[in-house]
C-alpha cells in the first residue's frame, strides 16, 4: 500500500503523518510530498525520516492512495493527474466538495456511498464535520427542518501563522498579522472571505455542505462564523428545529450510539464539552442537550471537536480505511 501525503510539512499534514502511525495504516511505502521549496527535506514517520519529494515524482511512483492538505489551487491542479494514474486521491480543500461528481465523505455517517470509481474523494470542512456527526442520526429519527449553527474557532484553523500571531500577542512580542484585528482578547466575526452576499466562504460551506452529506436538501440552515483565541479545536451553538417532536432522553440516547460522538452532558457537575478537552482527541464531543423553550421541536445543543483531528486528518485517514477495509483501492 503505497500512500502519499501531499502537503506534509504544513499543520494538517503533519497531524496526517501522526495519525496514520497512530492507527496503524498498512502503508509499506510513505511518498511524502511538499511544495518545491520543501523537495529533499525530511519528515518524520514511524521513528524514520522520509525525504520529501516533487508532485511529479510523486505521481509517477503512482501511489495507491493520496492524501492532500494542500489548498485548493493545489489539488485543482494536481488531483485529477493523481486520478489519471491510477490513484485515489482524498483532498482536504474546498476545491471539489461541491462538485457534482464527487462524493463528500464522513464515514460515520455516509462512507457507503464509495466505490471504485470515486477517484477524487473530498474530505468536507471541519465545521461541517463535527456538525454532521450529530445532524445524521438525529435527521433520521426526527427530521431536520432548520438548523442555526454559530461557530467559535480556532485560530488553528487558518493554519500555522495564525498560531504565531496569537501566542506573539499574549507574549507582548511581534508577529506577523493573518487576521485584520489582534486575536488575543478578541472574537472576529471573520472566518475566511466575505461573499457578494455578505456572508464569509466558510458559513457558506457550513450551509451547503451538510446537505450534500446527508443527501437531504428538505431543510434549511444559517450559519455565523466566528474565530476565538483558542489554539485546541472548534466549538459550536447549534439550535435544530424538527418536523417531528422528540424526546430528550432519547436524542442522548441515539447521539450516545452514534459511532465517534461523546455525549458529556451533566450540568450539575460541570460537565460539558469544552476545546481544551477535545484536543488530540478523535470524537465529536456533544453536551448543553435542552429543549428550546421559545418554539415547540427545537433542540439546543454544543457541540465541539479537534479541528486538525476530526475536523481534517482523522476523518481523511477514516475515509482511507474505508476504502481498505471494502477493497476499493
Amino acid at each position: 500500500m503505497k500512500v502519499a501525503v501531499v502537503g506534509s510539512t504544513g499543520m494538517v499534514g503533519q497531524v496526517m503523518l501522526k495519525v496514520l502511525e497512530e492507527r496503524n495504516f498498512p502503508i509499506t511505502e510513505l511518498i511524502p510530498v511538499a511544495s518545491e521549496k520543501s523537495v529533499g527535506k525530511k519528515v518524520k514517520y514511524k521513528q524514520k525520516e522520509f525525504t520529501i519529494v516533487s508532485m511529479k515524482d510523486a505521481i509517477a511512483a503512482k501511489p495507491d492512495i493520496a492524501i492532500f492538505s494542500a489548498g485548493g489551487s493545489t489539488s485543482l491542479e494536481f488531483a485529477p493527474l493523481f486520478a489519471e494514474a491510477g490513484t485515489t486521491v482524498i483532498d482536504n480543500s474546498s476545491a471539489w466538495r461541491m462538485d457534482p461528481d464527487k462524493k463528500l465523505v464522513v464515514p460515520e455517517i455516509n462512507a457507503d456511498v464509495l466505490s471504485k470509481e470515486d477517484k477524487i474523494i473530498a474530505n468536507p470542512n471541519c465545521s461541517t464535520i463535527q456538525l454532521v456527526m450529530v445532524l445524521g442520526p438525529l435527521n433520521k429519527k426526527y427530521d431536520l427542518k432548520r438548523v442555526i449553527v454559530s461557530t467559535y474557532q480556532s485560530v488553528t484553523g487558518t493554519g500555522k501563522a495564525a498560531v504565531d500571531q496569537l501566542n506573539g500577542e499574549i507574549s507582548g512580542n511581534d508577529a506577523a498579522k493573518v487576521y485584520p484585528y489582534q486575536i488575543f482578547k478578541n472574537a472576529l466575526p471573520h472566518c475566511d472571505v466575505f461573499a457578494d452576499d455578505d456572508y464569509t466562504k466558510e458559513e457558506i460551506k457550513l450551509m451547503k455542505e451538510p446537505k450534500k452529506i446527508l443527501g437531504d436538501d428538505t431543510f434549511n440552515l444559517t450559519a455565523t462564523a466566528v474565530r476565538v483565541p483558542v489554539q485546541g479545536g472548534h466549538s459550536e451553538s447549534v439550535n435544530i428545529e424538527f418536523e417531528n417532536e422528540f424526546d430528550l432522553d432519547e436524542v442522548r440516547k441515539i447521539l450516545s450510539e452514534t459511532p465517534g460522538v461523546i455525549v458529556m452532558d451533566d450540568v450539575k457537575n460541570n460537565h460539558y464539552p469544552m476545546p481544551l478537552y477535545s484536543e488530540g482527541k478523535d470524537e465529536v464531543f456533544v453536551g448543553r442537550i435542552r429543549r428550546d423553550l421559545s418554539q415547540p421541536k427545537t433542540l439546543n445543543l454544543w457541540i465541539v471537536a479537534d479541528n486538525l483531528r476530526k475536523g481534517a486528518a482523522t476523518n481523511a485517514v477514516q475515509i482511507a480505511e474505508y476504502l481498505v477495509a471494502n477493497n476499493l483501492v
